[in-house]
């Protein structure tokens, strides 16, 4: 099998940890994973930070002044710690160690691949699109805590719509352009310019919905937005 069938998720920590470890969406999902792994699909689970990430930055940020690096830095321990749990919950069909650099992937024909963050400056969107690149994977699916994009911020906007199919320069035009430790966006702006750069499709689904997710991986119909070129 080659680099390219593995397909690319990054999965938000806001459904993994969104206060407290979600054990119910982590038993469905591990479900999910292995319903498909055992069709012959294979997988790189690129895990966020969560609340975890949250909660050490403000923790620390009271007690000291931290810069962005700073900020980011925790954020990328949090998500290894992240993925080291996410890979002990695959153990039995796991690689035996998260990928932290996208340009170390493995030559591997182990079926899940948990990855972690890499560099500060950006969210683990940018390197669910560099593992993409160094797979050659041409889409990266987006497990977060939302149904869509939205054409405005719905927690502030009642009259947001959901957006079915953008290109990538129409999303990049709705969202900030620069990012910022914490933010808080679909899609993070480094993450999307460099999708649009090298022509990586992005679909973005509510992850806590297996159902759907599972839906969308067999190519049926889904609840959600498609990002493109």
């Amino acid at each position: 099998m080659n680099k390219s069938d593995y397909i690319i998720i990054s999965v938000g920590g806001s459904i993994i940890i969104p206060d407290t470890i979600d054990i119910s969406f982590l038993t469905a999902f591990r479900k999910t994973i292995l319903e498909e792994v055992r069709k012959g699909k294979r997988f790189v689970l690129i895990i966020g930070g969560g609340k975890t990430c949250r909660n050490y930055q403000n923790a620390a940020s009271e007690i000291v002044d931290l810069t962005t690096e700073d900020k980011d830095w925790i954020g990328i321990h949090s998500t290894h710690f992240n993925a080291h749990f996410m890979r002990y919950i695959f153990k039995d069909v796991a690689y035996d160690s998260i990928l932290t650099n996208p340009e170390d992937f493995p030559e591997t024909d182990t079926p899940i691949i948990v990855g972690a963050g890499y560099k500060p400056g950006c969210s683990t969107d940018v390197d669910a699109i560099l593992i993409a690149k160094a797979s050659g994977a041409k889409v990266v699916i987006n497990l977060s805590n939302i149904d869509y994009v939205y054409n405005t911020d719905p927690k502030k906007d009642k009259n947001a719509q959901p957006i079915k199919e953008i290109s990538w320069k129409d999303y990049l035009s709705i969202i900030p352009n620069t990012w910022i430790s914490g933010m808080n966006t679909p899609f993070d702006p480094v993450a999307s310019q460099r999708a649009q750069e090298l022509n990586i499709t992005v679909a973005i689904m509510n992850g806590e919905n297996t159902d759907n997710f599972s839906r969308y991986l067999n190519g049926d119909s889904f609840v959600g937005t498609v990002i493109s070129s």
